[in-house]
Formats: C-alpha cells, structure tokens, sequence
C-alpha cells in the first residue's frame, strides 16, 4: 500500500542504487559479499566484480529481457552468464535467500525455521523451444506448473517446478520430501482441495506432517478471501512483478528455478537492509 512513509522509504533506497531500481545498496551487498566465493590464489586475477554480476542478474530478472540485452553497464553478457551457471551451481543463490529468510523471519520477532507453511501451484505459459512442458486443461496453458511452499506470511520456502500437466498434489509430495530435509521443523500445512488426495495425505503422515484443506464456500455469491490460502497468492503476485517470471523463457528447469530464487532473495535482502 502506498503511503507517505512508503514513498519515503523508496526514495531513500532509490537514492542508494547506482543506476537502476534493482542494483545492490551498500547495506545488501554487506549481507551478502561473506558468501561470494573467494578468487583462487592460482592463475589469472580476477577481473570481474561479484557485485557487478549479480546486479546485472536482478536486472535480467526484473525487467525481462534477454541475456544478449543487457546493458552496457554490466559486463559482457557472455560473463555474466558464465558466472551465473557457476554461481547456480555452488546453490549460492539458494543459499543467500535461505539465509535472508531466516534474517527476515527473526527481524519480525520469530524464529528462525518456520513450524507452519502453505502449498498451492500456478501454471503458467513456456514459449521456449525444447522446454519440457505439459497442458494444464483445468487452467488451459500450455507450459509449466510451479508447485511452491510458503511460510505463513509468504516466504518462500520450497519451490518444485514440473510440465503443467502434473496434478498439484502428485508436485506436492516432492515439496514434502525437500521441506522435511531443509526445514525439518516444518509440521502444519495449510492447502486447497485438490491435495485432498489419498497418496499426497499418506506420504505426509509418513513424513510427520499435518495437512489441513481450506475449502471455499462455493454457497456465498463473490469474492472471499480464505485464511490461510491468500497469503500463497501474495507471493505469486510477488513473483511476477519480475517479468522473467511472468512466463517461463528457461528451457532449464534448473535456471527457472535460480531465476525465481535471484527474485525472491532480491525482496528478503531488501526489506532486511531497510526495514
């Protein structure tokens, strides 16, 4: 909601970016500069600058276009790339928006690991030649399905991306099993009624979970907002306010899913560095 203080706020943080909306402050960049990896004490010095590749990252995410696109601030786009794919593969970007979760969550006055999350799926549209997708009929898209698990005030916890014709509770039972191994004091999740399936509720009373389905009230002509269920509904909203995630261009699924991490690691590290 825009308000005075809100307007404040990001003109303040507008005021600390170099050149675009979505470059690193100074207080971002110190949260997460410990976790860069460190230039080898062998061979060529390293001329590229970390920060420099993960700006010119948040741009390609947040605005959309494409690697060949990239202004001529950042570093070649061939560079950034390559550091994208090596960063991807240390998990660093998972690992800098778990880190800034577990900031968020105890700057809010919680605790650091969540005990309750919400599950729910969005399809949406994968133009990319040679990209494994499906056709949801129920939404009737032609793409990918994004099955995500969120905490209960919208952090992303897990995300599990599959061709948008695999049902939501047959994507869920993967959540389960990746919630159990990060965040393993996870025992509540709040769902819709299509996890109300035999197999997703016997794999989550294996894994020690407690799955309660919010139902709508279909008796009740407009719209209504369901406890529980809305909160996951912000955090799709959240997501594609960064147009890469609009529509899922990756022909990986490993890429779509760094994508999603570099946005949502994105707002953590910024309501953290200015609340």
């Amino acid at each position: 909601m825009w308000t005075k203080r809100s307007r404040g706020r990001m003109a303040e943080i507008a005021r600390k970016t170099r050149r675009y909306p979505s470059d690193l402050t100074d207080e971002e960049w110190a949260q997460i500069a410990p976790l860069m990896p460190r230039p080898s004490r062998r061979g060529r010095p390293r001329e590229v600058d970390l920060r420099e590749v993960i700006n010119a990252l948040r741009y390609l995410v947040r605005s959309g276009c494409g690697w060949e696109m990239l202004p001529v601030h950042f570093s070649p786009w061939q560079t950034v790339y390559w550091w994208f794919r090596r960063l991807m593969r240390r998990f660093l970007f998972q690992t800098i928006h778990d880190l800034a979760l577990m900031c968020d969550r105890e700057r809010a006055g919680r605790e650091a690991s969540p005990s309750a999350g919400v599950i729910d799926s969005q399809s949406v549209k994968a133009p990319a030649a040679g990209a494994r997708r499906g056709y949801d009929a129920g939404k009737k898209v032609l793409g990918r399905k994004r099955h995500i698990a969120v905490d209960t005030d919208g952090r992303l916890l897990m995300v599990n991306l599959t061709p948008a014709d695999i049902s939501d509770s047959a994507g869920a039972q993967t959540i389960l099993d990746g919630i159990r191994k990060r965040w393993p004091w996870v025992k509540h999740m709040f769902a819709d009624g299509a996890y109300d399936r035999l197999k997703l509720m016997e794999k989550a009373a294996f894994l020690d979970f407690t799955v309660e389905i919010v139902r709508r009230c279909d008796s009740e002509p407009g719209f209504k907002v369901l406890p529980r269920r809305w909160v996951v509904e912000r955090t799709f909203g959240w997501m594609t306010r960064w147009r890469r995630l609009v529509r899922d261009y990756e022909q990986r699924l490993d890429v779509s899913e760094a994508m999603i991490l570099i946005a949502m690691a994105a707002i953590l590290l910024r309501r953290n560095a200015h609340p």
